[in-house]
C-alpha cells in the first residue's frame, strides 16, 4: 500500500482502542522503512532492530496520546523512532547534534549508505538519481517521504511559500522518474 494512500491516523486511533490488526497493518506498512531509518542513524542493524521493536512498543502503548490536530500519524511514528535512535546514541556516548541536513545523508552514495541498504542495484540507483535532483528539490522530497512532513510543515520549516514547496515537489518527483526510467 502507498504511503500517500494509507490512513496512519485512523490506524493510530484504532490502536489506542487496542485493535491488533491496525497495529499489525501499521507495523507491515512502515516496519522496512523504519528499519532502514533506524540503521542510517545507528549505524548498526541488530541495535536499529532493537529501537524499531522499541519503537512499536511506544506506539502500542501510547497510541492514545495521538492527536490528528497536532500533524500526520506518520510523522508521529517517525518522532518516536527518531526519539528511540537518539536517545540510545546518547546513553551510549555516541551522540551528535543533528539537524535537518541528517535526512540528506541517508539517500547519500557513500560506502556506509550502500552497505546498510545491502548493496541492492535498485537502491543505488535511487539513491544516484536523488543525488541528481538539486538541493531544492531534493530536501522537500526527503522531508515528505522519510520524515512523513506534510507540504505545509516542509513550508514552514523551510520558509519557503506552500506553492513552491508543491512545485518543487512535484517538479523533483518528476526528474526522480525519468531518472529511474531512463
Amino acid at each position: 500500500m502507498a504511503s500517500s494512500l494509507f490512513d496512519y491516523e485512523s490506524h493510530l486511533e484504532a490502536c489506542a482502542k487496542q485493535d491488533e490488526q491496525a497495529f499489525k497493518t501499521l507495523y507491515q506498512q512502515e516496519s522496512a522503512q523504519m528499519l532502514g531509518l533506524a540503521m542510517s542513524l545507528l549505524g548498526d542493524r541488530a541495535l536499529a532492530e532493537d529501537c524499531l521493536h522499541d519503537t512499536f512498543v511506544q506506539i502500542w502503548r501510547h497510541a492514545q496520546r495521538f492527536q490528528r490536530a497536532l500533524g500526520s500519524g506518520r510523522a508521529w511514528i517517525y518522532s518516536i523512532l527518531r526519539y528511540r535512535a537518539l536517545n540510545h546514541l546518547r546513553n551510549h556516548g555516541r551522540y551528535t547534534e543533528l539537524d535537518d541536513d541528517f535526512i540528506e545523508r541517508i539517500a547519500d552514495d557513500s560506502p556506509q549508505a550502500n552497505e546498510l541498504f545491502e548493496q541492492k542495484s535498485e537502491e543505488k540507483q535511487l539513491s544516484r538519481c536523488l543525488q541528481g535532483i538539486d538541493r531544492n528539490r531534493r530536501h522537500p522530497i526527503l522531508l515528505a517521504f522519510y520524515h512523513g512532513l506534510t507540504h505545509e510543515q516542509i513550508a514552514s520549516r523551510l520558509t519557503t511559500p506552500l506553492g513552491t514547496i508543491k512545485s518543487r515537489i512535484r517538479a523533483g518527483l518528476r526528474a526522480l522518474q525519468e531518472c529511474l526510467q531512463g
